[in-house]
């Protein structure tokens, strides 16, 4: 039977995890949408971010605090990332797909391994009042710990689309991999522009980890059970549509949380994929296009 409170429930509990998953989604949004450099580590990346923020926590930071404190570190592995792809693979005439995808499959592997030499293999979570508390409304129930990284997830999506979009450098960074010939004419480095971008895409993983551990404790592997849904949403929404991305990722946050209250959670995982598939067949360029 159909109850209004659990359908209700299961909506609110959608549109949050949608937000955190747009916050996953953020910076694969950039280095696939955008530059085309499927950058699979990134939910490890993600991971890595979760665990920066948990050290922190345990020296009594907030953890949205911790998060803003890692963004120039994140934003500095991020160059040093791409720094190193360009000296494998650009300087060298290009990668083709399968090349990219081994090299950051083995990144995403030495950051699995390195964390779980710091941190050990169980599950890590922080410890801060309003992550384990809720308000009531009406007949919704709503946890803090999706509410809060559901507010601020949209915040920074909408930070760097204005970045992007109002921004000198941001629109040299929406150009670089459809106009790099025009960009070298006019003055401006690539392989600069790539590698700014390469950096806050890594920088955004550290604001998405701090959502992923207040959402819930993690492991060191937490990233791959991402990865499938963080290319659906990036996919879907059309290649390098950021403002797109949270509306793709809401849907699958509602569509997993319907079939979890009515269904099998066991199924969920599942769900993004049909949405993919059925997203592919009905409009293979994603529902927003891609970005230019």
């Amino acid at each position: 039977m159909l109850s209004i409170d659990i359908l209700l429930n299961a909506i609110v509990t959608g549109i949050l995890l949608g937000s955190v998953y747009a916050s996953l989604a953020l910076g694969l949004g950039i280095t696939f949408g955008i530059l085309h450099i499927p950058n699979i580590a990134h939910p490890t990346l993600v991971v890595a971010g979760a665990f920066f923020v948990y050290t922190l926590a345990q020296w009594g930071l907030d953890p949205i605090v911790a998060a803003v404190i890692g963004l120039v570190p994140f934003y500095l592995l991020g160059v040093v990332l791409y720094a190193f792809y360009s000296a494998v693979f650009e300087r060298k005439g290009g990668a083709n797909v399968l090349q990219s995808l081994t090299l950051f499959f083995g990144l995403s592997l030495v950051i699995e391994i390195l964390l779980s030499l710091g941190f050990g293999s169980e599950l890590k979570s922080v410890s801060v009042s309003y992550v384990g508390s809720s308000f009531k409304l009406g007949v919704l129930t709503v946890p803090y710990r999706l509410l809060i990284p559901a507010l601020f997830a949209p915040v920074t999506i909408a930070a760097v689309w204005l970045y992007l979009s109002r921004t000198s450098s941001g629109t040299a960074i929406r150009a670089v991999a459809h106009e790099e010939r025009a960009l070298s004419i006019a003055g401006l480095n690539p392989a600069s522009v790539k590698r700014h971008a390469f950096g806050i895409a890594t920088a955004t993983a550290v604001i998405a980890g701090a959502a992923l551990i207040m959402v819930g404790p993690i492991e060191p592997f937490a990233g791959r059970y991402q990865i499938g849904r963080v290319f659906a949403i990036v996919v879907l929404a059309g290649m390098g549509s950021i403002p797109g991305s949270l509306v793709i990722a809401i849907i699958i946050g509602i569509a997993e949380a319907l079939v979890s209250s009515y269904l099998n959670p066991s199924w969920s995982p599942g769900v993004a994929f049909a949405i993919l598939l059925l997203g592919l067949a009905l409009r293979p360029q994603g529902l927003f296009g891609a970005a230019r």
